[in-house]
């Protein structure tokens, strides 16, 4: 039995899932069901909406522009969000942190400052958080180069065991320099393999139909990386512009989950960019993507 994509057809960017029990919950930016749009499931096929995972916002920031949260599982009754937002002081972008103790929230977020903020690099976004074998808890995000016309680079950091703080170096990893990728790297989701530690990544501009993930392998969770080269997922007939994707495995299967456009209406919004699954396949170190489908063969 197979399955139709997008398995959420609403405005729904920038998508990160998590599992809790049998329940499979989904977090998105800014949107239709507020500042965290979340929805719910028990198959990643059927979604069910939830509402708003974070609806009070901490007092360095406003509604309106919270993109892109990921939340970290610390343990049945511990969750940390985090998530992108303007630093009305700065005038950027900035990623801040929330807790709660169900997945479905509220989170809670009672910082007077954002967890990181590179004002003078155009801002901070994209904040992906990412557990090693050992246990190490890492903090993946994006300087907002793009906004102020300087290189967009991919930094990790470690976290405090209890994902509230940063420790430690700051690390850069890759920065845009391949043609498709345009001005900017962003989105970044790590997956450990095999002792190898693949970074995911988006490119180009998330508006347009040249919008694509990209692949790297890195040694450690600091580096150094490896660019695959061309992108592993882009445009389909199906869907346009797929990106900002995160890799959620299930029953021994990988699945890509992103956001991508009707390729009628690539930039336009609403309806905006909606939920899609492709499954995941490995050859060796290379990842293999399946192209976004409208009818899907096997579910997840």
């Amino acid at each position: 039995m197979g399955f139709n994509n997008p398995v959420y057809d609403n405005n729904f960017a920038d998508p990160q899932v998590i599992a809790a029990g049998d329940t499979f919950y989904a977090f998105a930016t800014n949107g239709p069901l507020g500042n965290i749009q979340t929805l719910k499931s028990a198959d990643l096929v059927e979604w069910e909406q939830v509402g708003d995972a974070l609806p009070e916002l901490p007092a360095w920031t406003s509604a309106g522009k919270v993109w892109a949260p990921e939340v970290a599982v610390h343990g049945p009754d511990r969750y940390v969000m985090y998530y992108t937002s303007s630093n009305d002081a700065a005038g950027r972008q900035c990623i801040g942190v929330a807790v709660a103790s169900r997945p479905e929230g509220p989170y809670v977020d009672k910082s007077r400052n954002p967890l990181v903020c590179q004002a003078d690099a155009g801002g901070s976004i994209d904040a992906s958080p990412f557990t090693d074998a050992t246990g190490q808890r890492w903090l993946y995000w994006k300087n907002d180069g793009n906004a102020v016309g300087v290189d967009t680079w991919i930094y990790v950091s470690k976290l405090s065991a209890d994902g509230l703080e940063l420790v430690g170096e700051t690390t850069k990893l890759i920065k845009q320099d391949l043609p498709w990728e345009g001005n900017l790297v962003e989105a970044p989701y790590v997956v450990e393999r095999n002792g190898k530690f693949h970074l995911f990544y988006s490119a180009n501009a998330y508006d347009k139909a040249e919008y694509a993930v990209g692949h790297a392998v890195c040694t450690t969770p600091t580096g150094p990386c490896v660019k695959s080269g061309d992108p592993i997922l882009t445009t389909s007939d199906a869907a346009a512009g797929p990106g900002h994707n995160m890799v959620l495995e299930k029953d021994g299967r990988y699945w890509f989950v992103y956001h991508a456009w009707d390729p009628a209406l690539v930039g336009v919004d609403p309806p905006g960019r909606t939920m899609w699954l492709s499954e995941l396949t490995w050859d060796g170190d290379t990842p293999k993507v399946q192209p976004p489908l409208k009818d899907n063969p096997s579910r997840p």
